[in-house]
């Protein structure tokens, strides 16, 4: 099992696929077990390295709190053990969040970034995924069903075959039995984080060609999120697609030209 040990911890990593250097950084409470098949359009044209963040999969779970910052410093040792001066980012939703952090820390480490369906905090914080704790089963399946899509009432997904796949398959992930101990102090340790981001101010120094791309429709981070950071990267180019925090299985041009973006020169 591939590890890094830094920062205090083991950061268990995959390094799959050939081609340029790119670094993935996944949602909140994704793991490599659990998302795997998201790198898979990744890893057919590049060189790929992921990791289960601090506090999630096979990853070390240390004491609290954790900072963005922490986040970014994690990976920029993971780029130090494989050897890796500098790399293309991906971050999506949480992903996109620590990939911002680690872009204004290291922006010379930064070769293009993409970041998918996320917020930079302040004005523009995301919505609160941790004040979702409280709700109850089916409370919980209606609220997260129109923050993943704004159109996702009832009616909408009866209509829509494709959309109800989309909202099925994140609902039935939310119904898995929910951790205890030390795996959910870990994943309430990276929502609280999350909710304490704020790169707003440090975005115009991220100096590599970036793209940021959002739905129309999504609920947790909203377009006009994606707008406020494309206003402030220097190199930024916003692209809104149709669909919600899910627009790269919605929408069929979104995937494709995030790899033709990432693949620039």
């Amino acid at each position: 099992m591939p590890t890094a040990h830094a920062n205090g911890i083991d950061i268990y990593y995959e390094r799959r696929g050939s081609g340029p250097r790119l670094l993935f950084f996944n949602g909140s409470g994704a793991t490599l077990e659990l998302a795997g098949p998201m790198l898979d359009p990744f890893t057919a044209r590049f060189d790929v390295v992921a990791h289960d963040q601090r506090g999630l999969g096979k990853t070390s779970i240390p004491p609290g709190p954790y900072d963005m910052a922490d986040y970014a410093a994690d990976a920029a040792a993971l780029l130090d053990h494989v050897g890796w001066d500098s790399c293309r980012v991906v971050g999506t939703s949480f992903g996109g969040m620590v990939a911002q952090e680690f872009a204004v820390t290291w922006p010379e480490r930064v070769e293009r970034l993409v970041l998918n369906c996320t917020s930079p905090g302040g004005k523009f914080a995301a919505f609160g995924l941790h004040t979702l704790e409280s709700k109850s089963g089916d409370e919980l399946a209606a609220i997260g069903a129109t923050l993943l899509d704004t159109r996702f009432t009832p009616d909408w997904l009866a209509e829509h075959d494709a959309d109800r796949m989309v909202a099925e398959m994140v609902a039935e992930r939310r119904a898995a039995p929910a951790p205890d101990g030390e795996v959910a102090r870990g994943q309430r340790e990276q929502l609280l984080a999350r909710s304490r981001l704020d790169v707003l101010d440090r975005l115009d120094r991220i100096t590599c060609p970036t793209l940021v791309a959002s739905g129309k429709y999504d609920g947790i981070s909203p377009p006009e999120n994606g707008a406020a950071i494309a206003e402030r990267v220097p190199e930024a180019t916003l692209r809104v697609y149709e669909g919600g925090h899910m627009f790269f299985i919605q929408d069929p041009a979104a995937m494709p030209e995030i790899l033709a973006f990432l693949d620039g020169e």
